[in-house]
């Protein structure tokens, strides 16, 4: 009886407690990989190299600049279908959320802060995005739209938006960034491609 109450208790312990440490380490592996699986900040597995769009939160706009075609659209980003795009998140203004609801990732802005994030249309279409996080009296008018065209029409649109529209630079980002009201989709022919680094920097 005295051997049952020592070795035989300890091993019906083990038996009982080993199922739910079993579970919990399976659950948490699950969870682990799951979660690093869904980091917005993660590279999509694709053969297509990402295209860069870098995005300020204004009051109450979004500016979406694109480094490598130099050029910047306000309240509308146009992307290239079935191609990754990263964007680079920051905030002109106070904290704010960018989200795009039928493609997934919502990721906060910051300010003097970059938050990354990677999306991909898999389709051309329209795609409607907002800002889900309240940022003052302009906080209902913080919505846009991303087009995804084919390739050659992307294209197409960059250099039509190389031809027209103003240049964005220091001094017209400071007009830019001053509050307003529901402002219509519009392109910058030119943008200053340190502009993005110094928002961030808060050099502007």
């Amino acid at each position: 009886m005295s051997s049952y109450d020592g070795n035989g208790y300890i091993g019906i312990e083990l038996i009982v407690w080993s199922i739910p440490t079993l579970v919990i380490l399976f659950l948490g592996g699950v969870i682990w990989t799951g979660s690093h699986n869904l980091d917005p900040g993660k590279p999509l597995d694709s053969a297509s190299t990402p295209i860069e769009v870098q995005v300020v939160a204004l009051d109450w706009k979004w500016l979406f600049i694109y480094p490598e075609q130099r050029i910047a659209s306000v309240n509308e980003v146009v992307v290239p279908a079935g191609r990754p795009v990263h964007f680079s998140l920051t905030s002109g203004s106070v904290m704010n959320a960018f989200f795009v609801p039928r493609l997934g990732g919502m990721i906060a802005t910051m300010n003097r802060m970059v938050t990354q994030l990677n999306l991909e249309a898999d389709r051309a279409g329209n795609f409607y995005g907002q800002s889900t996080q309240f940022s003052g009296e302009g906080f209902s008018d913080m919505q846009f739209v991303m087009r995804a065209l084919p390739a050659s029409d992307f294209e197409a649109w960059s250099a039509a938006a190389r031809r027209n529209g103003p240049v964005l630079n220091p001094a017209t980002y400071q007009e830019l960034a001053k509050q307003s009201h529901d402002v219509h989709p519009f392109t910058y022919r030119e943008a200053d491609p340190q502009l993005f680094h110094a928002i961030v920097s808060g050099a502007h």
